[in-house]
């Protein structure tokens, strides 16, 4: 007898979520699971939630309804911090890298969770704490290579390309070493080259650091050669979870999204 393939475990699952801002109601009974080694994007018009989504994910939100796992353990009523430093990274629409430090710096901040001697021992520079400073150097070293940023190393991120600043952002949450990766539409406001260098950071991502990632993009040709699978987000609700053939064949998701031709 032929045995099933394995699923791969989830490392992520979101159960009945629902969420709302007074009379608003943000999310409504959203639930899809993130596999290990996934790339799963979150779609849907304007308004949709998918922000918010990611906000519950993270802490940011903590929902009204429903529950988020990681790894089977409750994130629900985790804040931020909390969030971070059992593996989920995230990257943000608005880009708020730190003004004053250079791009060695800005992605060094997302190592701070991983500090065992804390921030003043090392400003000392004294002993253990230096031998781990340049432990967590190297590890900035290895990222900034990875992105292509080695040139920019000393630069204040203000004064660099747009699309260069959404490197150094994406540099700073894989400081922090993530299991899991939310990214808040990493290309948007890039030209097409830009992207194109994304979508390879991306899948790079995946594959050098292992990193299963959560991605709300909408540059739909982006989603549907990058994702595994895309959840369909309309007025808070989901619509569609499947494979991006079966997305781009669902009635319902065309009416909502692409509108429908008359």
């Amino acid at each position: 007898m032929v045995t099933p393939a394995a699923v791969p475990h989830p490392i992520l699952s979101v159960q009945n979520v629902s969420l709302h801002f007074g009379g608003v109601q943000a999310l409504t009974d959203v639930s899809f699971d993130v596999r290990e080694g996934e790339l799963l994007s979150v779609i849907g018009p304007n308004g949709a939630g998918k922000s918010s989504l990611l906000n519950c994910i993270n802490g940011v939100y903590w929902p009204q309804a429903g529950t988020v796992r990681l790894r089977g353990e409750p994130l629900t009523r985790a804040r931020p911090r909390e969030v971070a430093r059992r593996g989920v990274g995230r990257t943000f629409q608005h880009i708020a890298l730190f003004a004053g430090m250079n791009v060695a710096d800005n992605i060094m901040t997302g190592r701070n969770l991983l500090l065992r001697h804390g921030v003043a021992a090392q400003a000392l520079g004294f002993g253990p704490s230096r031998d781990e400073e340049l432990r967590h150097r190297d590890r900035v070293a290895r990222i900034i290579d990875f992105l292509a940023l080695a040139p920019y190393g000393d630069s204040d991120p203000a004064q660099l390309p747009y699309g260069i600043q959404k490197r150094v952002d994406l540099g700073r949450a894989l400081a922090m070493e993530p299991r899991l990766l939310l990214l808040d539409e990493p290309m948007a406001g890039m030209n097409v080259d830009e992207k194109i260098d994304m979508c390879a950071f991306i899948l790079g991502a995946r594959a050098t650091f292992g990193a299963s990632v959560l991605l709300i993009e909408h540059d739909l040709a982006v989603v549907m050669d990058l994702s595994d699978r895309i959840v369909v987000l309309d007025y808070g609700r989901k619509i569609g979870d499947g494979t991006p053939q079966q997305v781009r064949q669902s009635p319902e998701v065309t009416a909502a999204y692409l509108g429908v031709a008359h």
